[in-house]
């Protein structure tokens, strides 16, 4: 029955207040990473770590404890806690339970799923081992659906045409830097890594010009060298291309183009799957854009 507070009484004696469901802080009609996403210049630097995290990966946020998000997103649980109150949650289960709606909704939606997409991998699970084997496989079917084939070709155009490549990437995303700049040495194109600070690579970022291409390389929250890069390219009119796994950063917003790659993972460290297979595309992106001027180089590769 209905007490005149306008407040329902069960049989029990109990008081159920009728504006619970009100005091959702999520505007109707719009998801939690929207809500994030507009509210993310509001948050402190530690808070936009977990913001970016939950964004990209909402699978985590949605069954991961506050300790393991906070881990994942390089900051602390009380972080994530606060960060959940901020955005208008009594608690970090709240926001979870948000995280698991959307999610939901996102697995049911048409397309989500089908016959197309029951591989194999997708119904391993019964080790660790299969368990990040079949992560994986998401993170490509992610990955591909958030790049789109324009921003591919453009971006291959742009390195096609390029009198000059810099690749800015640190610590673990050197690897990949590197290893974009030797895929592009066989194409006969230059590029040039910058890895650290030295006198030598800062040397390379001085020399950059509206010639040169800047390509950064991010995971998780970006480096002060790379953002330092992205920031002088930007003043000197260089273009400028961001592959990363945070579709909502400092760098992003600084860079002409962004290809994002999908980083979940049930392990320790976050997986580079995606990102290896992207940069293998964006190369063959680039032969493609004209296969004859690249056609003896390749095959004298081969012939080695």
């Amino acid at each position: 029955m209905k007490t005149s507070s306008g407040t329902s009484r069960s049989a029990n004696g109990s008081t159920d207040t009728a504006l619970e469901t009100e005091q959702q802080p999520i505007p109707k009609g719009m998801t939690l990473s929207a809500y994030i996403t507009d509210r993310f210049e509001e948050f402190s630097r530690s808070q936009k770590d977990v913001a970016r995290y939950i964004v990209d990966h909402l699978e985590e946020a949605a069954f991961q404890t506050a300790e393991e998000l906070a881990r994942r997103a390089d900051t602390s649980s009380s972080t994530v806690v606060r960060f959940s109150q901020a955005l208008g949650f009594d608690g970090f289960p709240e926001l979870q339970e948000a995280a698991r709606d959307e999610y939901k909704r996102r697995s049911h939606a048409p397309g989500a799923s089908g016959e197309g997409s029951d591989s194999a991998l997708l119904t391993l699970g019964n080790s660790e081992f299969e368990t990040a084997l079949a992560t994986d496989l998401v993170n490509l079917d992610e990955s591909a659906r958030r790049v789109t084939l324009d921003d591919v070709q453009e971006v291959a155009g742009l390195v096609a045409r390029a009198e000059r490549v810099v690749m800015v990437g640190v610590d673990q995303m050197a690897f990949f830097a590197s290893y974009l700049r030797h895929l592009l040495a066989l194409l006969d194109l230059r590029a040039e890594v910058v890895a650290s600070a030295s006198q030598e690579a800062l040397a390379r970022l001085a020399r950059i010009d509206e010639e040169t291409l800047v390509m950064t390389f991010c995971s998780g929250r970006p480096h002060a060298l790379v953002l330092r890069a992205a920031k002088l390219a930007r003043k000197r009119d260089c273009s400028t291309v961001a592959i990363s796994d945070a579709s909502i950063s400092e760098l992003t917003k600084l860079s002409d183009h962004c290809l994002y790659y999908s980083s979940n993972s049930p392990s320790y460290t976050r997986s580079h799957a995606a990102l290896l297979s992207l940069i293998q595309a964006l190369a063959y992106a680039v032969y493609s854009n004209d296969e004859a001027a690249y056609e003896e180089r390749i095959k004298a590769y081969k012939l080695k």
